[in-house]
């Protein structure tokens, strides 16, 4: 899909601005592209979009090709700032200037705008398909350049690399078209082949599919009802990267861990979900999604070790320490939950439904528990996770997903 950055092939115009003999900066266009895009890479995105409005001034009496990656830019860093209707602006002005994404040079012709636009434009639906479309016809085609040898001016090794990235887009591009029909456009009658089609084309498109073409996968079997083939995706998807460090480039963003969490519970696969969670919280612990996520799952695994409801006993089966292992569950639920709705507030948190829901389940678990005592859960009393056991022995067949008391 589109990136939130300029890509690596970007930085190949970086250079570095000289100094006139009067003390002041003269900076040619490539100059001011190179200063946006360190300011990017910086964190510094009030900056960035200065220096891409003077890129921009610089650059319009000039061709096409000179203009594009001005407004691509300022596309993005608008995106960065939240400024969204004005990154609309700049995505489809380059739209008009290169409507099939042929003009020629990486940073401005191609497929970025029209990934962006399919995922900005307000309309959704058909409008979305459209743009999203247009994106995989420019990637095709930049493919097939690069695999023909008209690509001139890279190294092998470049071209390599290239050629994986822009792989990796057009299925990303082609599992953003399945995400439309599996939710916009789900009524039409060939939601579902379209879908199927899409996904198998996604597939095959990378020499070693990503986990994020996985996850599309397991959506689409799940809401087939193939539950144990969307299991096999998932477990394929985080064999790929699961076993890395955080910030190897092969570990996918946090939302789209974010989104394999909850994937996981809706195949009941909750201990491999909590195991993503775990390590969200301890990558990013202001995340308000992960810890309710976190919250709600040991929630829906200790409703499987006690059917009858978590308003029921949960003495049940007991752990090493001789503690139950559904109050163990009910009260990691209500750490994770309670941290959630803490962080919801004090960061003005804007999901309204993701509070309600947590404070439905804080208050099923109340009344089971009893009383929240202060520092018992929550982050005041400085009690770390530790952790998650997995014991294939829990009765009903349940996964066990347990807290270890610190």
């Amino acid at each position: 899909m589109a990136k939130t950055k300029p890509s690596k092939a970007d930085k190949q115009i970086k250079q570095q601005s000289k100094p006139t003999t009067n003390g002041h900066t003269t900076e040619t266009p490539e100059e001011l592209y190179a200063s946006a895009l360190t300011l990017v890479e910086t964190s510094q995105p009030q900056e960035a979009l200065a220096q891409a409005k003077k890129l921009w001034l610089a650059v319009q009496d000039q061709p096409t090709a000179a203009m594009l990656p001005s407004l691509n830019l300022l596309g993005e860093i608008s995106v960065e700032l939240g400024e969204i209707d004005e990154a609309r602006t700049y995505f489809e002005k380059a739209a008009t200037l290169d409507p099939e994404g042929t003009v020629e040079g990486p940073l401005g012709g191609g497929a970025e705008k029209f990934l962006w636009l399919a995922q900005l434009n307000e309309e959704g639906g058909q409008r979305s398909v459209h743009w999203f479309e247009k994106g995989v016809n420019a990637l095709q085609r930049e493919i097939a350049a690069l695999e023909s040898g008209q690509a001139v001016g890279l190294s092998e090794e470049e071209l390599l690399i290239l050629r994986v990235e822009k792989k990796r887009e057009l299925a990303k591009a082609l599992c953003g078209i399945v995400e439309v029909y599996m939710t916009d456009l789900s009524w039409e009658d060939d939601a579902e082949a379209r879908c199927e089609s899409l996904v198998t084309q996604a597939m095959t498109v990378e020499d070693e599919t990503s986990p994020e073409i996985l996850q599309t996968l397991a959506s689409v079997r799940l809401s087939q009802e193939r539950k144990e083939d969307a299991q096999a995706a998932l477990k394929r998807s985080m064999a790929v990267w699961e076993d890395l460090e955080p910030e190897d480039p092969e570990v996918p963003d946090f939302a789209c861990r974010i989104s394999l969490a909850r994937l996981l519970m809706e195949a009941e696969l909750e201990s491999d979900a909590m195991d993503v969670l775990e390590r969200l919280v301890q990558e990013d612990d202001q995340s308000v999604e992960a810890w309710y996520l976190g919250g709600w799952c040991q929630h829906l695994v200790a409703g499987k070790i006690h059917p009858e409801g978590t308003n029921g006993n949960t003495n049940g089966d007991v752990d090493a320490n001789g503690t139950s292992k559904g109050s163990s569950l009910l009260r990691g639920s209500r750490r994770w939950l309670s941290r959630s709705l803490k962080l919801h507030d004090s960061l003005d948190y804007e999901d309204a439904r993701l509070k309600q829901h947590a404070e439905e389940l804080v208050q099923e678990l109340e009344a089971t528990l009893g009383p929240q005592a202060d520092g018992d859960d929550g982050d005041d009393s400085g009690e770390e996770w530790n952790g998650i056991e997995d014991d294939s022995d829990t009765e009903d067949g349940a996964d066990d997903v347990e807290m270890k008391d610190s």
